[in-house]
């Protein structure tokens, strides 16, 4: 028996969809066909326009160099994967047996008026339960994809990497073949064409040049209104003023907002992969203006987007410059012995490498570290991994070479949106493009866009040292060529983490915990990378869970054991802060 494999259409499916978007234009009259006949006609011109960007694009952008056929190592991991298959049979022929199974349950249910819930948000359209054939493509898509990650999941003889790189490309190729994907298999979409006469088809073109255009005749696709943000207007609004500048950084001191201020200061090193504001989107979600209204004093390091000055910079020269020039100067301006510092995401990872440099040298400027989202042993390091191993890796030099020494930074927003692609890409070619909206303002995708380029030598360090290697986690990583170790760093630690992180990973996070030498705490927040840590109390979302007992080796065995409290993880935070800022002086 022949099993049926398209992911969206049965044996019967395109007389269906011609059915349905033939019932959809029998209700239309004939002055509104008419219209949508000119409609039509436009949206040909706009898309002839739109191959024209295209081909001004790819003529201005030939690299120097012919870019690798298969630059991640895909085909060596399928290879092995077909190959895995062909050698147990008996899994094989069990796995299209349970296809051939669910295809008969959904005749079966067809036909005599079963459905089936609705989980998946993509098909949240009333069309995809309500209209029979609607609700067969989505239902035929979800059969073929259990069955094709079956086969993922199932196979044996493959390795770590090459399991991983096949688990996440069948999961692309699953996302990229959803019927919400492609205009005459989408029931929003066909239905907004008709209501507006075909204004949303051209209206989603004209959106698609327009990114097109942007990204000099590469996709790049509009995740937000960016013309609603300005940057000290009403996006990073905190009042504060540069205190300190070298090659490399400002240092941002905020001005307080209390009478007067815990002694000890708190200076935050920001990822350099976006900018600094991260934590000052606006008023009411500010970390920074939360804290100064604990009485905290404030600094934030703002990194240098590389450029000709910082193309060379190596990670040292980030310790150097970043981390010591930046505690160097705070503790200078405020006149204090000590302070308190935060790192964020790779901001985290180069400072737990600066601290295990500073407690060789018995240098107690820091006297605790709080990391948000941030990793230290990259073994359980996630989808990330698929874009750093060795083939990976070699692909990404070829990158900083063509581009001067740099890594661009919108190739980096790229990698992380593909991370999510349901939720970053697809998402928004529906609602951009087939539907013809305009998306809405929203602060963290503002700044995720507002992105920065990346020293090569700085990159290729924490590509192969870090995620390559895993050196820091190891006690193997050099900082000023002599190998240091986080089990040195007996400073006290919290570890924050994101439960839904999908850029690092909590599980990742916490295996990393465990290899400080002093007193750490973990405390897991809901949501992920960003909206995890950017969650103000007055918000009364989310939730976070925390366990006071040592940490054991296994995540899960922490997490069974845990307190779920409601809310904003930051009062957790700040509970264990606040008698680490000694007593209240005056600002």
């Amino acid at each position: 028996m022949a099993i049926q494999t398209d992911m969206s259409k049965g044996p019967s499916s395109n007389t269906s969809d011609k059915e349905s978007i033939a019932a959809m234009l029998a209700g239309q009259s004939p002055e509104q066909l008419q219209a949508l006949s000119l409609a039509l006609a436009d949206a040909a011109a706009e898309s002839h326009a739109i191959l024209g960007e295209v081909f001004k694009g790819v003529q201005g952008n030939i690299p120097k160099s012919a870019p690798s056929a298969d630059p991640f190592g895909l085909a060596s991991a399928y290879s092995q994967l077909g190959s895995s298959l062909a050698t147990n049979p008996r899994f094989l022929m069990d796995a299209n047996f349970a296809l051939w199974k669910g295809w008969v349950d959904l005749w079966a249910d067809l036909s005599t008026g079963q459905h089936k819930k609705v989980e998946d948000k993509r098909f949240s359209d009333p069309d995809w339960s309500s209209n029979p054939a609607f609700e067969f493509m989505r239902r035929a898509y979800e059969l073929n994809a259990e069955w094709m990650m079956s086969l993922v999941e199932n196979a044996k003889d493959l390795n770590d990497s090459e399991k991983r790189k096949a688990r996440f490309y069948t999961r692309q190729t699953i996302d990229a073949l959803s019927p919400t994907n492609f205009f005459a298999t989408n029931p929003a979409a066909l239905k907004t064409m008709l209501d507006t006469g075909g204004q949303s088809l051209i209206d989603g073109l004209r959106n698609a040049r327009a990114d097109i255009e942007r990204g000099l005749g590469k996709l790049s696709i509009t995740q937000t209104d960016e013309t609603a943000f300005q940057i000290g207007k009403n996006i990073a609004t905190t009042p504060g003023k540069v205190v300190f500048r070298n090659e490399l950084i400002e240092l941002i001191h905020y001005t307080p907002t209390t009478d007067q201020v815990y002694e000890k200061p708190l200076l935050i090193f920001p990822p350099w992969i976006n900018k600094f504001y991260v934590l000052d989107l606006r008023p009411e979600n500010s970390m920074i203006g939360w804290l100064l209204e604990q009485g905290l004093s404030v600094f934030v390091v703002s990194w240098r987007s590389a450029d000709e000055v910082t193309r060379d910079f190596t990670w040292d020269d980030y310790i150097k410059y970043g981390v010591e020039d930046g505690v160097s100067a705070t503790l200078s301006l405020t006149g204090h012995d000590s302070l308190n510092a935060v790192g964020y995401c790779i901001g985290g990872t180069l400072l737990t490498s600066a601290l295990a440099h500073m407690a060789q040298k018995d240098d107690k400027r820091i006297s605790s570290v709080t990391y948000f989202a941030s990793q230290q042993d990259f073994t359980e390091a996630g989808d990330l991994l698929v874009f750093t191993d060795d083939e990976a890796r070699e692909q990404i030099a070829s990158v900083i070479e063509e581009n001067g020494g740099m890594m661009p930074g919108e190739m980096m927003g790229e990698t992380f949106n593909w991370l999510r692609p349901a939720d970053l890409v697809w998402r928004y070619v529906v609602d951009n493009y087939m539907l013809g909206k305009k998306p809405k303002p929203f602060d963290i995708l503002y700044w995720n866009a507002d992105q920065t380029n990346l020293p090569g030598p700085t990159h290729k360090t924490y590509l192969n040292n870090l995620y390559g290697q895993n050196e820091l986690a190891n006690g193997k990583f050099k900082v000023f060529g002599k190998e240091v170790s986080m089990s040195d760093i007996t400073i006290p630690v919290m570890m924050q983490a994101g439960r839904d992180d999908h850029i690092c990973p909590w599980t990742s996070i916490y295996r990393g915990a465990r290899n400080f030498g002093g007193e750490t705490r973990v405390v897991l927040a809901g949501s992920g990378h960003i909206a995890g840590v950017v969650n103000h109390p007055a918000a009364n979302k989310y939730q976070h869970w925390v366990n006071d007992i040592d940490l054991p080796e296994k995540a899960d065995i922490w997490m069974a054991g845990t307190e779920e409290i409601k809310g904003s993880w930051w009062p957790t935070w700040w509970d264990w802060l606040e008698p680490k800022s000694r007593a209240k002086i005056d600002p």
